[in-house]
């Protein structure tokens, strides 16, 4: 199992202020973290995604999947709206863990996904060979439809499903029809099932079928061959118990596939869509 989606970090308040004080995300979560519950759940790779806006984290993320074979790739950050940036990723492009970039453009207002200076940093990357991971909230769907259009080159990665309005026994037709629409497109390469726990409201407990159903849909609408497992590590921890139970559950969506469909949401799309090194 490939995990396509994780964080990592030195926890500190003042670099991640909006993590809630007094939950499992409130500590480090490193290598020895990752590689623990990895084990536990039976993952053997993962691709190590920002969580901080600096550039100082893709060096960092960089610098530690350095020390790992677990770790096969990276995404991280750099300011795309920057005129410099391409000394930044001719700095990064070349390690060959460095494998995309994201902005977390959730927080940012619609007219961030279509500012000139952003597309032209977005640009840069297909000349890289690098993907772009594209979070988002599903109420942004439309603009984000908008901002792949405008990137025919440029190979998309979708987090979170879109983080879709989740609630217990139904299924936003907002997000279906968004999602619909972007799966349209051929250079989306992929959405990472991962991240749905945390969209549904803290006060609610969270319907397995309702889980089961969203994965059914995203897999209806993109098909075996563009759905990936991901796990929103640590995140996810703030409303399941542990990294393996959100694998469990994975497996056993899939469990009535093919071998090849299992083999290909659990492991190969994430390979092929970021070009990972064997």
């Amino acid at each position: 199992m490939l995990d396509t989606h994780h964080h990592l970090w030195a926890y500190n308040t003042d670099e991640y202020g909006w993590i809630p004080e007094n939950t499992p995300l409130a500590q480090d979560q490193l290598l020895p973290e990752l590689e623990a519950a990895t084990q536990a759940a039976g993952v053997t790779g993962t691709i190590a995604v920002q969580a901080r806006q600096v550039i100082a984290e893709s060096d960092d993320l960089l610098s530690i999947a350095g020390q790992s074979d677990l770790i096969r790739g990276v995404v991280g950050w750099v300011p795309l709206i920057d005129d410099a940036v391409s000394s930044d990723l001719e700095r990064l492009a070349p390690h060959e863990k460095f494998v995309g970039v994201r902005h977390v453009l959730q927080d940012e207002p619609d007219e961030y996904f279509l500012r000139d200076d952003f597309h032209r940093g977005l640009a840069q990357l297909p000349g890289h060979d690098l993907k772009y991971d594209l979070l988002l909230f599903q109420r942004q769907l439309p603009v984000a439809t908008q901002l792949v259009d405008r990137q025919p080159n440029l190979e998309i990665i979708v987090d979170h499903i879109a983080k879709p309005e989740a609630k217990n026994g139904k299924i936003e037709s907002d997000w279906l029809s968004g999602m619909k629409e972007l799966a349209k497109r051929d250079h989306i390469r992929g959405v990472k099932f991962s991240g749905l726990v945390t969209e549904f409201n803290d006060d609610e407990v969270i319907n397995p079928d309702t889980v089961r159903a969203y994965f059914e849909e995203t897999l209806e609408i993109f098909g075996a061959d563009r759905v990936m497992f991901g796990t929103d590590w640590p995140v996810c921890l703030l409303r399941i118990n542990s990294y393996a139970d959100w694998a469990r559950a994975v497996q056993g969506f899939v469990d009535k596939l093919s071998p090849d469909e299992q083999s290909a949401i659990l492991e190969k799309n994430g390979e092929a869509a970021y070009g990972l090194k064997s």
